[in-house]
């Protein structure tokens, strides 16, 4: 079979304008990067109807470097929807330059599913990314250049929590001092970089759902403390302007097109396992408003990206999802039942039964919020009929059912029966989404109500010290917030090594940080870094231009 890059360069690509045609959008609104790509007027989409289409959520078990893919059924459901009569609209969240030049090689779906211009929706496509780390940047140069003139607001230059960020994996960047050189450098203090997606201003972009809003989310950043501990804003340092203007044409969700012409919005792009893991709220109410059905991705295992979906994204703007789909692999299944990677190809149905826990804990975790599902078994080409039976009577035991899909070799017509599934569950009218937690329960105890009933701990344990700033948030304000918890995507614990469905694990909080602009509270749990580092051998590696100017490496 071709790579996906090659599969992707021999697309075919319908004009963007007649892509946008289809979904009712006047040219006047299509803002074009080219011929396939474009961005869609906000004036135009402010102008829309309320969301009238019904909400699929694509999620997944916890991810192994088998391989799971999500953002791959993700697309092949939209375009087996699309292909039994239901207008659908695939929504997605951009790739990071991180991942794609350290692990991934690219991120926007594989084989016959995919979203195009491949390759440059994987290499900073239009922009969105280089405005949010602009923006997060000129607000820190303002914070040292505040400092430096005088120090009006009193700023405790060892408390400003405001990083700087960069959309690339750099661990030498995650700790620094800034500022020496002498005095006309400013006030030599400790600092660091967080990749882009981990920035509240990306959060921010996710969440907005205007121009106003987003100034105003801006505005509420809280980036330092005085010394007596008062809260300073992007908005009392005169910055909220500058960054919106920044923002303001990334602000705007882009248009493309899949393998088989249907339309995708890709837009915004926090990860989940560090961030909220969704794409923007404007590109999921446009997908609602102009299709019958908005088919979208949350980063991750569903103990994160659709525990944030749910509890984050849907709390906050009344979002209805109707089903979702848990994606899951033979070959993933085995890992999680203690196969090694090099050792996955012969059959092993005690391994795939062992492994299946963490696909029965996921199912169980969607059982909380109210939200029918079904598995979609992505197939791979060595799995056997027997494994492919275990995961579909381990999905029937736990009320959902099962089907295997071939969307990576087959397209359209290899997700055809899952498209079916799904419309039947979402016109069922069974929803009955409900969040994990009510919004005015303390900051701790949400917390504790993730970690017990989504990741099986025991229970969690924090230092007064976080302790104490959890109930300072409450006391400013901030009490009424969602969590955001960043840990890692391997495991429901904070410990990457335990696989499967681990019980009676100890949740460990190493840190908490507060998003005031974008309206959650981020709590760190084990070892998680918001810079991550590149593998031994990088993706970038194998990434070229050959003879012909042509990108090669990308997968």
């Amino acid at each position: 079979m071709l790579s996906d890059i090659a599969i992707a360069r021999a697309a075919k690509p319908r004009p963007i304008a007649a892509v946008a045609a289809d979904l009712g959008i006047p040219d006047e609104a299509v803002y074009a990067y080219g011929p396939v790509k474009a961005k869609i007027a906000l004036s135009y989409l402010n102008g829309l109807d309320r969301p009238g289409g019904r909400l699929v959520l694509v999620t997944a078990i916890s991810p192994t470097p088998a391989g799971e893919g999500k953002t791959t059924t993700t697309i092949g459901l939209g375009d087996a929807l699309n292909r039994i009569g239901k207008r659908a609209v695939i929504c997605l969240r951009e790739p990071s330059l991180g991942p794609c030049f350290g692990v991934k090689g690219g991120a926007a779906g594989g084989g016959y599913s995919q979203v195009i211009p491949m390759e440059d929706i994987n290499l900073q496509f239009t922009g969105d990314f280089p405005a949010v780390a602009a923006a997060n940047n000129l607000l820190a140069a303002l914070i040292d250049n505040h400092i430096y003139w005088g120090n009006a607001l009193g700023i405790d230059p060892r408390r400003v929590t405001w990083r700087r960020v960069v959309d690339m994996n750099d661990r030498a960047l995650r700790t620094i001092v800034t500022s020496l050189g002498g005095v006309a450098n400013g006030f030599p203090r400790e600092d660091g970089f967080d990749i882009v997606v981990a920035s509240e201003v990306m959060a921010i972009l996710c969440l907005a759902t205007d121009l106003d809003d987003l100034t105003e989310r801006l505005g509420r950043i809280v980036v330092a403390e005085t010394r007596d501990r008062q809260p300073v804003t992007a908005r009392d340092l005169s910055a909220d302007g500058a960054m919106a203007v920044l923002l303001k044409d990334a602000l705007a969700p882009n248009l493309v097109q899949t393998l088989e012409g249907n339309p995708a919005f890709v837009h915004g792009g926090p990860f989940a396992n560090i961030a909220h893991g969704c794409n923007s709220v404007i590109a999921t109410q446009a997908g609602l408003a102009l299709g019958a059905y908005a088919v979208t991705e949350a980063g991750f295992g569903a103990d994160l990206g659709a525990e944030k979906f749910f509890n984050i994204k849907c709390r906050k703007t009344g979002l209805q999802p109707d089903a979702a789909v848990v994606v899951a692999t033979a070959r993933a299944l085995k890992m999680h039942g203690g196969v090694a990677r090099d050792a996955l190809e012969g059959e092993d149905i005690a391994a795939v039964r062992r492994g299946a826990r963490n696909l029965a804990r996921h199912l169980e975790n969607l059982a909380l919020f109210g939200v029918p599902c079904v598995v979609a078994i992505n197939r791979f080409d060595a799995d056997t009929h027997a494994e492919l039976r275990e995961i579909e009577e381990v999905a029937r035991a736990h009320g959902a059912a099962a089907y295997v899909c071939t969307h990576f070799t087959d397209g359209s017509a290899g997700a055809e029966a899952l498209a079916h599934h799904v419309v039947k569950l979402a016109e069922s009218g069974a929803a009955a989404f409900t969040p994990l937690y009510p919004d005015d329960v303390p900051l701790f105890d949400k917390v504790t109500a993730i970690a017990t009933r989504v990741y099986g701990a025991s229970e969690v344990v924090a230092d007064k010290t976080i302790r104490d700033r959890l109930k300072r948030y409450e006391a400013e304000g901030f009490g009424g917030f969602p969590i955001c918890v960043a840990k890692t995507q391997y495991s429901f614990s904070s410990d990457p090594a335990l696989k499967g469905a681990p019980n009676d694990h100890v949740f460990p909080i190493r840190d908490v940080r507060l998003a005031a602009g974008a309206g959650f509270v981020v709590v760190l749990g084990g070892q998680i870094m918001t810079m991550p580092g590149l593998p031994r051998v990088p993706a970038a590696n194998a990434i070229h231009l050959d003879a012909d100017g042509n990108v090669q490496g990308l997968f």
